[in-house]
């Protein structure tokens, strides 16, 4: 159902390089880049992920109590993806691991603009 997912970035170059080595790691590839965003696509491609500097020209800013989360394959990822988003600058948000009794397994951390994101599978 989502086609497309994007953040606000204030450094377009900066978010690029992190999202490029963070996606590339679940074969999402840099499909079109502008001075004013940069997309990624799902090697499904179904769903595309964008960080954009925000339309209206203001600076780009953490939506409260909004977040992404990006399904992967096994709780095994979820950890090296959360280890590699804080390795690239990012902060943690909550250490991979078990929530609640659904079967839910995630990683939670905040980009370089603050975003806040999650990996996660479903077991």
């Amino acid at each position: 159902m989502i086609g497309n997912l994007i953040l606000g970035a204030n450094d377009i170059e900066r978010a690029g390089r992190f999202y490029d080595s963070l996606l590339g790691d679940i074969g999402a590839k840099r499909t079109t880049e502008a001075e004013t965003f940069i997309r990624w696509e799902a090697p499904s491609g179904e769903t595309t992920f964008c960080v954009a500097k925000p339309y209206d020209g203001d600076p780009a800013t953490v939506g409260n109590g909004t977040m992404i989360a990006l399904k992967v394959e096994s709780e095994e990822q979820v950890n090296a993806l959360h280890a590699k988003a804080l390795e690239l600058g990012g902060k943690d948000e909550g250490a991979p691991g078990p929530r609640g009794t659904s079967g839910f397994y995630g990683g939670y951390f905040r980009d370089l603009d603050g975003n806040k994101l999650a990996f996660y599978i479903m077991k």
